[in-house]
């Protein structure tokens, strides 16, 4: 899996339409293998991005868990102790 696209459930706030938006838009170009699509495949490209927010979206108000909410702020401080002991100070 992309390394970018980070997980999105069970937060506390919960994700945003944004949030959402980033990780389609990280898998739509891991799929297709490129950043930027070339004119002749934007409106594709978009449309795919579209799409897999709005379903994302509906997985996410769908998805049931019995575990606390995680907070945010310790997961983004838990993942820059990982990246400084993996790239260093």
């Amino acid at each position: 899996m992309c390394r970018n696209i980070r997980p999105l459930n069970n937060f506390e706030p919960p994700a945003t339409p944004d949030e959402v938006t980033a990780a389609a838009l990280q898998f739509v170009r891991k799929v297709s293998g490129t950043v930027k699509p070339s004119q002749a495949n934007q409106a594709a490209f978009d449309e795919a991005v579209h799409e897999i927010a709005h379903i994302t979206a509906h997985l996410l108000e769908k998805l049931v868990t019995t575990a606390p909410p995680k907070d945010r702020e310790a997961e983004a401080q838990k993942a820059r102790a990982r990246a400084q002991l993996r790239y260093g100070s």
